[in-house]
């Protein structure tokens, strides 16, 4: 079955890359610093694997400061292009605001240091960043550079997956532009061919023309409506071929035209109108329109993972063997854009002719 395609959504790298941030960065390496600084006093406790686990809140809560840098500053001014707004900005509003910020952490966490080497840190945390909030020396120079290391990684993986999932929406907005531009083109193309046909029979006074108006009802109902999905039910897709081999074999009734269906096609969707213009380029230059003896064959097999479609046609005596009128039109042109917008790298359509017989054969990969 060829699905529609997936619902397009943005990817989940850049919040894993942000969490996998946070639990590296700051639960493991800021740990770590932060108990180097407090038990370098204190040697002689370093049997425990893991002490002081509050350390890794005290982390955290120290960094929160990065949040709105990696997740406005940073995005909003490239967006922007306001680059030097943003390397000046970037330093002020990260300069001072690890020192507030770990300031209030320490503030926060004194009431619960417990242990004495816990509360003579946060104590000491908190008065040293006090004491240099207002002034330009920053006691946590080293901190504050692996910081704006570490988070603007995340917002520059975060911008550019953005871009990315903003591109993919511009692309599959034009392609979609594209698939109803050529749906449009060949609607009023196919309806000119058709009622060229029922004018000829009205001329004759052909008893078929009943048929032929009842035909065209069901024809036109498929392309006006149906075909505005973007992919059909392949049964449905047949039909509509089924009724316009009827409608040419009525009006040519001593030339054999047919269309056989080989294999399972319940399970299978195609974009509407695909082979279409394949079928009316056999008509519109087959030689069944002056020899009852031509012929005009069709046959549609469906496989796991692989539709085929041939149809060929006895062509006229005079036509060249390169015949101009096979490479050009709306017809083929139409078809060959259009596979190459819903089946890019998974199509192959050859066009041949030989011993005044003229092939064409499509192959589509589905999956």
């Amino acid at each position: 079955m060829q699905p529609a395609p997936p619902i397009d959504r943005p990817s989940r790298f850049p919040l894993f890359f942000e969490i996998l941030i946070w639990t590296l960065y700051v639960g493991l390496f800021k740990y770590g610093h932060f108990l180097d600084e407090a038990i370098t006093p204190h040697r002689s406790m370093g049997r425990d694997l893991f002490p002081y686990p509050q350390f890794v809140l005290f982390g955290l809560l120290s960094t929160l400061y990065v949040v709105p840098f990696y997740r406005l500053l940073v995005p909003g001014l490239i967006r922007q292009r306001r680059y030097a707004i943003l390397g000046v900005g970037s330093v002020l509003y990260l300069w001072w605001g690890i020192k507030l910020n770990t300031w209030l952490a320490a503030v926060l966490l004194v009431p619960f240091a417990a242990p004495p080497v816990l509360a003579d840190f946060y104590q000491s945390y908190a008065t040293t960043s006090l004491q240099q909030l207002l002034s330009v020396a920053n006691p946590h120079l080293s901190l504050l550079f692996t910081d704006l290391l570490a988070f603007s990684c995340v917002a520059f993986v975060r911008l550019a997956f953005e871009q990315e999932y903003r591109r993919r929406h511009l692309e599959k907005d034009h392609l979609a532009l594209q698939l109803e531009q050529l749906k449009s083109q060949l609607q009023p193309h196919f309806l000119f061919n058709t009622l060229n046909s029922i004018y000829g029979l009205s001329l004759a006074g052909s008893p078929e023309t009943p048929r032929f108006i009842l035909l065209l009802s069901e024809l036109m109902r498929y392309v006006l409506y149906d075909s505005g999905k973007e992919y059909i039910a392949l049964p449905e897709e047949v039909t509509f071929l089924d009724n316009y081999f009827e409608m040419e074999q009525r009006k040519y009734a001593g030339a054999r035209i047919a269309l056989t269906t080989v294999g399972e096609t319940g399970g299978l969707q195609v974009p509407p109108l695909l082979l279409l213009p394949l079928v009316e380029n056999s008509f519109k230059h087959g030689r069944h329109h002056y020899s009852d003896a031509a012929t005009v064959e069709a046959t549609l097999t469906a496989t796991p993972g692989l539709l085929r479609f041939v149809i060929e046609n006895d062509m006229l005596p005079e036509a060249p063997a390169a015949s101009p009128r096979r490479s050009g039109g709306i017809g083929l042109v139409n078809i060959r854009q259009r596979l190459n917008l819903y089946y890019p790298n998974a199509h192959e359509l050859v066009l041949s002719e030989q011993n005044g017989r003229y092939r064409a054969e499509l192959t589509l990969h589905v999956s």
